[in-house]
């Protein structure tokens, strides 16, 4: 062979191994791209359906609904979560410090997700150990937007969490994006966000907490059952320490400080909020019921909504009294009262009784039951609305009528004047003055019970008038409020106007979702 013929097939091989490496590395580049294009149309498609993260309602938690008298003093709070949102100058500085230290070191540097912490994470759990990568933006994000997803440990919601962080802190500051977090996570016993915690466990607001109590509640989210401090005390105040050793690493407490606390024990001092109690319960319930005509129980419970409504505090208290005196002079302890005010000028309820123990332990004698609102039968109150109705159809308040004792009305049926007073022949404006029984069936009779019915309707009944001629003494079952409601309108001159309780709805940023209009 000879040497030309060698060059070439050595310069043939080189070239070979040349183009072999070459196309190695192609092919895994072109495998690289392809698969870069591959997860990225994947991730592309799992942020096509994300929830709104642009407006600000999406980070909110859930709030109380509110409903205030008309002076603007709260009555009750409607609500599923124990709840009080508070600003961040309403925190102590130790819970401020000790979550950035304890949950998210580096909280105040990166952009919505930690590639330090998320590397640290997988070498710890690699080595056997276990520690979380997320932010707290994405702990509020996963709490919030996400908490739909939050239990599902796949890579999508990940990705997903991690987008909307890193978009949320384009939009926030990091001192807002804190104080979102601390009114959003949960810290056990049904206490949501950090004033509820506070006094859950200690029984004073978020601002007065001491390091000893504000470590404790640093602590517990991590696992709140397992770090319940009232009944795994030794677990919560292991893990008070490991954040107390936190904040003395960052250099947030002396070792003064640290070694002080560590000593200590917890002081625990349970408390609870009682935003939940009404003390007129009769009205805030009757509101409510209002409220779930137009929102959702999920709105009015978490939608943080700002009810005004028309009770007059001092009209009010007058009406507690006036029944409660009412009752007393009775002698019967099963004796309850109602009441229902209504102001003729607009139709507003001003109080409203609906009766004197309010529960639902129906053996201590407690009931729930609204009686201002409940149709019962309302006996010769009834007679202004028969009244009314035989003014309308040309009856003279002159004409004259036999009010004997009792009259036959039908076979079975034989009513009396009380005590079967007989008051003979008088006029119709007698009549109403001694309420003659006897008298007015006779009027109902004239000019028939179905325009006694249409009165009331017009008045402003809603309940049944049923069609029989004892219905003008007052059988049927009608509730105080319609009652007050039809004596509003002949008070009025004869407009109507329905009951107002509710004037104005605000929702949680203020804005007026319902105003009354006469």
């Amino acid at each position: 062979m000879g040497i030309r013929t060698r060059r070439a097939r050595t310069h043939s091989k080189t070239h070979f191994v040349a183009f072999g490496i070459a196309g190695v590395f192609g092919f895994i580049a072109l495998l690289a791209v392809t698969l870069a294009l591959s997860l990225g149309a994947v991730v592309s498609t799992w942020l096509e359906d994300l929830p709104d993260y642009t407006s600000a309602d999406a980070f909110l938690v859930a709030e109380p609904t509110r409903v205030y008298d008309a002076d603007g003093n709260e009555l009750v709070a409607y609500y599923t979560q124990n709840r009080r949102s508070v600003t961040l100058d309403e925190i102590s500085d130790y819970v401020k410090k000790g979550v950035v230290d304890t949950e998210d070191a580096r909280f105040y540097s990166h952009n919505g997700i930690d590639v330090e912490g998320i590397m640290r994470a997988v070498v710890v759990q690699f080595l056997g150990g276990s520690e979380g990568g997320s932010t707290i933006t994405q702990q509020l994000v996963r709490n919030t937007v996400l908490s739909d997803e939050q239990f599902e440990n796949s890579l999508r919601r990940k990705v997903r969490e991690a987008y909307i962080a890193i978009q949320m802190e384009k939009t926030y500051t990091k001192d807002q994006i804190l104080n979102m977090y601390l009114n959003t996570i949960f810290y056990g016993n049904g206490a949501y966000g950090i004033e509820a915690a506070s006094i859950t466990y200690f029984n004073k607001h978020a601002s007065e907490l001491t390091l000893n109590e504000a470590a404790t509640l640093v602590g517990i989210p991590n696992s709140p059952t397992y770090y319940d401090p009232f009944t795994n005390y030794e677990n919560c105040k292991s893990r008070r320490n490991v954040v107390l050793q936190r904040m003395l690493t960052a250099g947030t407490i002396t070792q003064e400080e640290y070694d002080a606390t560590v000593a200590e024990e917890i002081p625990l001092n349970p408390g609870e909020l009682t935003d939940s109690e009404s003390a007129y319960p009769y009205f805030t319930d009757y509101v409510r019921n209002l409220l779930l005509q137009d929102f959702s129980s999920d709105t009015i419970a978490q939608g943080g909504l700002k009810v005004y409504t028309t009770l007059d505090p001092a009209k009010q208290a007058a009406a507690e009294q006036a029944c409660a005196e009412r009752v007393e002079a009775s002698g019967d302890p099963d004796i309850d009262a109602a009441l229902v005010s209504i102001d003729n000028s607009n139709g507003y309820i001003v109080a409203m009784v609906g009766g004197q123990n309010y529960g639902n332990d129906t053996e201590a004698g407690q009931s729930s039951i609204n009686m201002a609102t409940t149709p019962r039968q309302t006996g010769s109150s009834f007679k202004a609305v028969v009244l009314t109705a035989a003014l309308e159809a040309g009856m003279s308040p002159t004409v004259r009528i036999n009010c004997q004792a009792t009259i036959q009305v039908t076979p079975t049926w034989a009513p009396s004047n009380i005590e079967r007073a007989n008051y003979g022949v008088i006029t119709l404006q007698r009549a109403t003055a001694v309420s003659s029984n006897t008298g007015y069936v006779q009027v109902a009779e004239a000019i028939g019970i179905d325009k006694v019915a249409d009165m009331a309707s017009r008045l402003g009944i809603d309940s049944t008038i049923e069609p029989v001629l004892s219905s003008a003494l007052g059988t049927s079952e009608i509730s105080p409020l319609e009652m007050a409601e039809a004596f509003s309108t002949l008070a009025n001159g004869g407009v109507h106007r329905n009951p107002v309780a509710i004037t104005r709805i605000e929702d949680r940023n203020g804005n007026v979702v319902y105003e009354h209009q006469d």
